[in-house]
């Protein structure tokens, strides 16, 4: 069901979160602070979740949990942000689970991990 997204920019302002699959390191997500969307691909289908909801502060203009959603696809972000001093303009995603739930099928529940980027 979730897909590699392949390469992707950085934003053109702001930070965005690059995710892959703990299991094989495929990138599958792309979380932007602005604007505040999460990007997949389902089904070889690419697509743009606007954000609905957020909780608490996970750094670099993304929350600690973020929701999605569009018609009938919905996801959660839950992601851990830590800074190291050898990265400039980005931090890393050392855990984070994306949670998608579509109507007519199982829920996917996928950990992660990743790198955050910054348009400095």
């Amino acid at each position: 069901m979730l897909d590699a997204i392949g390469r992707q920019q950085l934003p053109a302002t702001g930070c965005a979160a690059y995710l892959w699959s703990a299991a094989d390191r495929r990138l599958v997500a792309m979380a932007s602070a602005d604007p505040a969307t999460l990007r997949v691909t389902i089904d070889g289908k690419p697509i743009d979740l606007p954000r609905t909801a957020q909780r608490g502060d996970g750094g670099f203009g993304l929350a600690a949990s973020t929701d999605y959603r569009s018609g009938d696809l919905a996801a959660t972000l839950d992601l851990t942000v830590a800074t190291r001093g050898d990265l400039k303009d980005g931090a890393t995603v050392p855990q984070a689970t994306l949670r998608i739930e579509q109507a007519g099928r199982d829920v996917l529940i996928a950990p992660l991990g990743g790198l955050i980027g910054c348009h400095a």
